[in-house]
Formats: C-alpha cells, sequence, structure tokens
C-alpha cells in the first residue's frame, strides 16, 4: 500500500460518499460480544436525537433554498455541540482562507489564552495548511500529474494543471521539503498545548476548500467534497450530503492528529538527511515540466526505449540505479526516528481518552460502544487490543529491542532499527534488496515474529492496512 494513504484527510473525504470505504469492504464487522452495548433506553434517545438533527438539517437547506447564501448549520444535541454559529475556524475552512484563519485564531489566542477549542482549530487548520502548501508548491512548479497520480502525497487533491510553471532546482525542492516539514511542526505544537481535557471541536468537514494552486481563491472545485467525487466519479456525492458529513472531533483525536503529525513529519526529515542531487539532476524531468539539471536533453527529443508519452526506460533504469543517496545531515535521521517513536506514544493517549468516552456524538475514531462516521464500520473490543499490541512490538523494534527478521543467509540474524537511524550510512536501494547495506545492523537476537502479526492483523477481518492507517 503507499506511503499517501498514511493521510487520514483522504480517508475522511472518502466518507464522503456515504458507503463503506476499502477498509471495509467485507459486510460490517460487528462489535464483540463480549463488549456491552448502550442500553436500549439510551438507544432511543439517541436515535431520536438523530432524527431531529435530520429534521434540522432539512430545515436547513430549505433556508438555503431560499436565500442562496451559505447558512451555519443550527446546533443540535447530536451533532455539533450546541455551538452556536459553529467554532471559529470553521468560516476560514468553509472558505478556504487559511492564512486568514491562522492569523484570527492566534488572535484570538492572544485574547483569550485558555480557550482550547481556538487552539484545536488552529492546529487543525495548519495541518491542512502545510498539504495546501505542498500542494501549491507541486502546481508551481509544474509536477505532472499523469505521471505522479500513484504517488501523490494527497491521494484525493490533485494538482492543477500549470501552463506556466517555474523552473525547478535541487534547492528549490529541499525547500519544499523544509517548509512541509515546519508547518507541520507548527500544528503539533499547538496541539500539544492543549490542556482541556473535554475539548471539542465539530466541523462540516466536507465543506472545507483549499487553495491548491496558489491563485488566492479557493474555488467551488476545491473543496474536499468535489475533489472526491471529481476523482473517485462518484455522482452520489453532492452539495447537500457534503453539507450534512460532520465531524464532532474530541481530546483523542487531538493526539490522534498529534501522532499524524509527527508520522508524516519523519519523511521530509529522512529526505533532507540525505544528499539526492544526482538523482535529481538526472531523473527529475519524469516528474516536472521544468527542471534545472545539466542533462536539459533529457527532457525532450529522442529517447532510447519509450513508454508511452511521458517515460522512457532508460530513465526509469537509471532512476533505481541512482537511488544511492549519501548522508549529508545525520541529526535529521535521529529526528525522523523520535517522530516515529512520538506516533506510538500519541497512539497510546488518544485511545486512553477514546475508551473512557461515554456520549456517541459523530465520532471520528470511536470506540466499541460508540458510532463512527464512517459508515458500516464498527470498531471492536478485540482490534483495540489488537492495535495496542501492534505498538509495543513497534516500539520494541524502535527501541532496539526486538530485531527486523534478516531475509538472507542461514543464520538467525536481525536488522537492528534503531540503529539504521542513528548511525545511518548512505541509502542504496538496490544495495538493501540484496542484503548488503543491512549489514552494518545485523544481529543476533529476539526477532519480531511472522505468526504474531498474522494474528493481530487477523482481528481486523482482512482489514489490517486501512484500519492501521485510520487507527494510528
Amino acid at each position: 500500500m503507499n506511503l499517501k494513504k498514511t493521510l487520514a484527510l483522504s480517508l475522511a473525504i472518502a466518507c464522503l460518499s456515504l458507503q463503506a470505504p476499502s477498509l471495509a469492504a467485507e459486510p460490517v464487522v460487528t462489535v464483540a460480544k463480549s463488549v456491552d452495548l448502550k442500553p436500549r433506553a439510551e438507544q432511543v434517545k439517541v436515535n431520536q436525537e438523530r432524527r431531529e438533527t435530520g429534521k434540522e438539517q432539512a430545515r436547513f437547506d430549505k433556508e438555503k433554498g431560499k436565500s442562496g447564501k451559505e447558512q451555519v448549520k443550527p446546533a443540535s444535541p447530536f451533532n455539533i455541540g450546541k455551538v452556536k454559529g459553529g467554532p471559529l475556524v470553521e468560516k476560514y475552512l468553509i472558505t478556504g482562507k487559511l492564512a486568514d484563519g491562522e492569523a484570527a485564531l492566534l488572535q484570538e489566542l492572544a485574547n483569550h489564552e485558555s480557550n482550547d477549542q481556538v487552539r484545536f482549530g488552529l492546529g487543525i487548520l495548519q495541518f491542512l495548511q502545510a498539504f495546501e502548501g505542498l500542494e501549491q508548491d507541486l502546481s508551481r512548479y509544474g509536477l505532472k500529474e499523469a505521471v505522479t497520480r500513484g504517488v501523490r502525497p494527497l491521494p484525493r487533491l490533485p494538482v492543477p494543471t500549470n501552463l506556466e510553471p517555474e523552473k525547478i532546482s535541487y534547492e528549490k525542492l529541499r525547500e519544499v521539503a523544509e517548509r512541509f516539514s515546519k508547518k507541520l511542526a507548527q500544528a503539533e505544537a499547538s496541539l500539544a498545548a492543549i490542556k482541556d481535557e473535554k475539548v471539542k471541536l465539530s466541523l462540516h468537514f466536507g465543506l472545507i476548500r483549499l487553495d491548491l494552486n496558489g491563485d488566492g481563491e479557493a474555488s467551488e472545485e476545491e473543496t474536499l467534497w468535489k475533489q472526491y467525487a471529481s476523482l473517485s466519479r462518484n455522482t452520489g456525492v453532492s452539495s447537500d450530503k457534503a453539507a450534512g458529513f460532520y465531524i464532532s472531533f474530541d481530546r483523542g483525536d487531538v493526539h490522534w492528529l498529534r501522532g499524524y503529525c509527527h508520522l508524516i513529519g519523519a519523511f521530509p526529515e529522512m529526505y533532507l538527511a540525505h544528499d539526492s542531487r544526482e538523482l535529481f539532476e538526472r531523473t527529475a524531468h519524469l516528474l516536472f515540466s521544468r527542471v534545472e539539471s545539466p542533462y536539459g536533453f533529457l527532457a525532450a527529443g529522442k529517447q532510447v526505449h519509450p513508454l508511452g508519452e511521458s517515460f522512457d526506460a532508460a530513465d526509469l533504469i537509471a532512476a533505481i540505479h541512482l537511488i544511492n543517496c549519501p548522508v549529508v545531515e545525520p541529526k535529521r535521521m535521529e529526528t525522523a526516528l523520535h517522530h516515529f517513536e512520538a506516533v506510538v506514544s500519541e497512539s497510546r493517549v488518544s485511545w486512553r481518552y477514546i475508551l473512557a468516552e461515554t456520549d456517541d456524538d459523530h465520532e471520528w475514531l470511536p470506540n466499541p460502544n460508540q458510532t463512527g462516521v464512517i459508515p458500516n464500520v464498527r470498531v471492536t473490543k478485540e482490534m483495540v487490543q489488537s492495535w495496542s499490541e501492534v505498538m509495543n512490538e513497534v516500539e520494541q523494534l524502535l527501541a532496539g529491542k526486538l530485531l527486523l527478521p534478516f531475509w538472507r543467509g542461514e543464520e538467525p540474524l536481525g536488522i537492528n532499527v534503531r540503529k539504521v537511524f542513528l548511525e545511518p550510512r548512505t541509502f542504496d536501494l538496490v544495495l538493501w534488496v540484496q542484503g548488503t547495506a543491512a549489514a552494518p545492523y545485523l544481529e543476533r537476537g529476539e526477532r519480531t515474529r511472522k505468526e504474531t502479526w498474522t494474528r493481530l492483523m487477523r482481528d481486523f477481518g482482512g482489514h489490517f492496512p486501512g484500519f492501521a492507517f485510520w487507527f494510528n
């Protein structure tokens, strides 16, 4: 599964179809029998609240049709927690004015330092800004959409075609990665400052707009629901459904998002730790329209063995050969390790809060007694327990207390993953596949076992990858 799917944003957008996502392609996973369900009287009350919510939505849509203007959906006991007019951040998210929103939220926090709902909104906004900025940079430099569709940072947010791109250099590409990394760090820092145990932030997530091409306008076509509907060719998604799709984020989700800031933030650090200039100058024309390179002849004209209009087989071979990148900033590899360690710790804190919840309010990540916003997907007690064991295994691997099984030779050796980050060497893809690049990190000791992972994945009904990216 591609790395891009680590972005939970794509999962949220997929929810707008109001159908089960890929992680639930099989029939719905029922709650474990050992988990006590809500008493019938309480469930009847919840159903009544849902009916009242539907009535309010109908009235809201009717008024919207009369005025022709966007209205703020009225609060109800079951959806946005009686937050009058919606949280401050929402108007900036649904108009796509993220920079204005950041300034307004920072000013609000300067005036009301203890307002953690505002701070939560700021963290979410800055997280989205990180990806909006990345998309704008890629659009500015003419990333080739047709070529990179399978390796995009945001699978549901395609870079708009730029017919007049700027020329990109190796230094500029590193600046792009640096900006992305810093904005993620800002978002994480904002979220880390939240102290309110009962903080809640309810958002109409499908109506969020991002200025993907950097033209200063977040158009209707740049709303998350429009992007999803266009790319998935799902005609069942409408503006009314998007308006009705909202998520009530709470304290557990604060730590869930902090975990994702760390998870995603590790990758630009690993990229920046290495010198990939040779790879860029000889193969970047495969990805970008205009490249600053001493090998300009590669971008147009004769080819050795064309593969369609976009590729030459010789360039692809060269790209594999040139993934041989010396370490130039080893401290960044250590930073990446700490990011991955933080993912484990934030996941544990997140689940501690989630399991303690007793409400059932449009949950992004529900406990076994709650109903989440992703249709037809249930979380069971067994899943939660298995996920805890997964985190234990990952923690032991990152600490060097468990080894990653080595795939060559007869001896029972394993790779010390911690040393890979703390004692980094030139990254050579071919030699890693062959096995010789792993030699400096091979040790005898206890290794993580395939049987353990098979058993853990079984509790997720064959959909472990999807649940893993969701659970964080």
